[in-house]
């Protein structure tokens, strides 16, 4: 589903290279509302707001979508206020200034999107899996890492990055060996994974 863009949309963009934002793709982004039209999201918790992009993208697909947003770094936490304000969806995006690791939500969503800390991936999985709803779904962005996790580790010459590539390739192995959730990885984008929770 490939929603119009309009200026609001492209300066968010704009603003996002300026300033060395990461945010999800276009290919990636068409995957994400597609999916919630598909499957019929309406409400979504969001671990990594940064500037709003994703949440606004979100919500724009249908009027009875809520989603809440989490997101520990200030300066991008007040964009994405400004940002939601100006697409006047202050009603339907709760946006959370905190560290993921420090919220506790007793909501229960459709969808838990996962666009943070990448190297958190499990952490963030393990730490709200239980605000997921039977047959619910997880969807992690970047787990291609642009191109990195098809590389030998030992090739990669900083070790920060090095250590990044093994926790998402680790991630990978959790999600594949993880008996409750029928998992999909997609080569859409930067590299998408969808597991649908079982209903036992």
């Amino acid at each position: 589903m490939v929603i119009l863009e309009h200026k609001e949309i492209r300066a968010i963009k704009d603003y996002a290279k300026e300033h060395n934002v990461p945010i999800m793709q276009d290919e990636g982004i068409d995957f994400l509302t597609t999916f919630i039209v598909k499957h019929q999201i309406k409400s979504i918790l969001e671990v990594g707001t940064a500037i709003g992009y994703s949440a606004i993208m979100m919500a724009m697909v249908n009027q009875d979508i809520h989603i809440t947003t989490i997101e520990r770094d200030e300066e991008r936490y007040l964009e994405a206020l400004k940002n939601v304000k100006k697409f006047g969806l202050e009603h339907r995006i709760t946006l959370i200034f905190q560290d993921a690791f420090n919220v506790k939500l007793d909501g229960k969503y459709d969808l838990i999107f996962l666009d943070a800390a990448k190297g958190q991936n499990i952490r963030f999985f393990e730490n709200f899996e239980h605000n997921l709803k039977p047959e619910g779904y997880f969807i992690t962005d970047n787990m291609n890492f642009h191109g990195y996790i098809f590389k030998d580790p030992d090739t990669i010459k900083s070790k920060n990055l090095r250590s990044l590539v093994r926790k998402i390739k680790e991630y990978h192995t959790f999600l594949e060996e993880n008996e409750n959730y029928t998992v999909e990885f997609l080569n859409v984008g930067d590299g998408i994974a969808v597991a649908n929770k079982k209903n036992r």
